[in-house]
């Protein structure tokens, strides 16, 4: 729930006030005293006696928007008409679209683009598969694939709620990377049906984009399916969350002046996201990291260890610690938090070291508030948009793919991860590094053709396979 008003909670009303009197300049009041924030006020249409008016305000959610409606509605002489969420008029009928990219103006353009003149062009790719990335849509787009078994933080809703969230996802690949991607949202949380299903639709597709599939499917999912494919498959709550993580960090820790190497993380989360950011955090170099779970600090002592936390035990917590995630965070440098919200207090994070770097990234409630977390913190990112130093996966994925369509790539490798998070730090200057500002804006112009420069010049042509840490 938001906290201040939003925009995503966004709408416009539209009334009818008296022409003549006080009712327009209550308006913006009425709004205001209800806790509400006047984003624009429209005159759509006036005549001698009354004045229809569009009024767009931001609330804090559903309800909050309702007591804004009410006490428009008090203002004397106030008729409302209509009350329209701006969200939901966004997504009517869909976010994206296909269209052509040939004219199709009279039958010799027909005869070229369909039938007779594309079966030559299917004839040569049915002799040579590999024409296909260069004669058709192959080379650019990408299926972004989920089971609807973990939609941001909404859970296990299934494979119709998810549609409009993989809609968003595909129109930021064409927003930042000029990539056409298509949603597949698949109505079973099968793995071997979910692998299966991948497996006979690549053909038509340069890449897979694996989103909101839940943990621990998720990790055979990707696993099989990069054994199978000879696309690039990219979960991106995973490694999209590891590569923007790594070049904050990389950069929060410049501003301390502190080294990955040497510095003590304690990570809160063991799941799709803490994994992959724990693998790439020791792959640069990270050394003494101690990561909790529900249960605690994950320790080979534990009797309860999957095959994911059994590799997490195995590669870090060398002193063995086995108490909670409060006792952990004690005298760390860092804290990285893929969890739950609430999980820390102000007085957490003042038992940490000095000039401490807190990541508390789960959304929309963080881990900690981050007020209270800037009272103690030398540097504080979260997953939200209202605070500095949001990390946000579409500040690696549209880059990524870009770079690994470029290359034609056949695979993802930890190379080409680490290649991204590099860059992608790079693109905050020395002179705009600070506290505030340790990762660019998704608006940055640099950001996905940086990413993709570097992933492009890390895959070489064509990578294969994929490097576990």
């Amino acid at each position: 729930m938001a906290t201040v008003p939003s925009v995503s909670y966004s709408i416009t009303v539209r009334l009818e006030v008296p022409a003549g009197g006080k009712a327009v300049s209550q308006l913006t009041h009425a709004v205001e005293s209800a806790g509400g924030v006047v984003t624009a006020l429209d005159v759509t249409n006036a005549g001698h006696e009354k004045l229809r008016i569009d009024v767009t305000c931001a609330a804090r959610d559903t309800d909050h928007a309702q007591a804004i409606v009410d006490q428009l509605e008090a203002v004397e002489g106030v008729v409302i008409h209509k009350v329209s969420d701006r969200t939901f008029l966004m997504h009517l009928g869909g976010k994206i679209e296909m269209k052509s990219k040939v004219p199709l103006r009279n039958r010799d353009e027909l005869s070229m683009a369909y039938t007779p003149g594309v079966a030559r062009v299917s004839m040569a790719i049915a002799r040579n598969k590999e024409d296909a990335r260069r004669l058709t849509i192959k080379r650019n787009t990408v299926a972004v694939v989920t089971d609807g078994s973990a939609v941001l933080g909404l859970g296990n809703i299934g494979p119709e709620a998810a549609l409009p969230v993989m809609e968003g996802k595909a129109a930021l690949f064409k927003r930042f990377a000029g990539i056409d991607a298509w949603p597949i949202c698949l109505d079973t949380q099968d793995v071997d049906e979910i692998v299966r299903t991948v497996q006979v639709i690549a053909p038509g597709f340069g890449g897979i984009n694996l989103e909101d599939i839940g943990a621990p499917r998720c990790f055979e999912v990707e696993r099989r399916l990069r054994e199978l494919l000879d696309i690039p498959v990219f979960h991106d709550d995973q490694h999209g969350t590891a590569i923007c993580v790594l070049a904050a960090l990389t950069n929060a820790l410049r501003v301390v002046n502190k080294n990955i190497e040497t510095v003590k993380i304690t990570m809160a989360g063991a799941g799709a996201a803490g994994n992959a950011v724990l693998r790439l955090l020791l792959a640069a170099g990270a050394r003494n990291v101690v990561v909790c779970d529900y249960l605690g600090a994950v320790h080979k002592g534990r009797d309860d260890l999957d095959e994911s936390l059994r590799w997490i035990a195995d590669h870090t917590n060398a002193e063995g610690y086995s108490g909670d995630l409060r006792g952990a965070v004690k005298g760390a440098d860092v804290f990285v938090g893929v969890s739950a919200p609430g999980i820390l207090t102000s007085d957490d994070i003042a038992a940490m070291a000095t000039d401490a770097v807190v990541f508390a990234l789960a959304n929309p409630e963080p881990e900690v508030s981050p007020d209270d977390a800037r009272e103690h913190a030398a540097v504080v990112a979260t997953g939200r948009s209202d605070y500095p130093n949001q990390i946000n996966n579409v500040l690696a994925f549209p880059g990524v793919f870009r770079g690994l369509l470029d290359a034609q790539a056949s695979g993802v490798t930890q190379e080409m991860l680490l290649a991204a998070a590099n860059a992608l730090a790079a693109v905050v200057t020395p002179e705009e590094l600070g506290p505030n500002y340790i990762i660019p804006s998704v608006f940055h112009p640099d950001v996905a053709t940086a990413v993709a420069a570097a992933v492009r010049e890390s895959a070489g042509g064509r990578a294969r396979g994929f490097t576990e840490a």
